[in-house]
């Protein structure tokens, strides 16, 4: 993956913009669209959100059950408890 290199200030509030083309790329281009923040060493690393399974971290085929996300799978794993 290639640096891109572009530098942006930080507002009073801690705000930063990123570049549109870098939102539509990463699918970020919608007001709700949300990101992780973590660091690895020293750096400050953005992440476009997937929301996982609770019991098992999958991202596929994922639905919302009282707040709390579980894929398809473990849903059927349950149902034949």
């Amino acid at each position: 993956m290639k640096s891109e290199g572009i530098v942006r200030n930080i507002d009073g509030v801690g705000r930063i913009v990123l570049p549109i083309d870098l939102r539509v790329r990463y699918g970020l281009n919608n007001e709700n669209a949300a990101v992780e923040i973590y660091t690895e060493g020293d750096k400050i690393i953005l992440k476009r959100y997937v929301p996982a399974c609770i019991f098992c971290n999958n991202a596929d085929h994922i639905v919302d059950y009282n707040g709390n996300n579980i894929c398809k799978e473990c849903i059927k794993k349950m149902t034949e408890l």
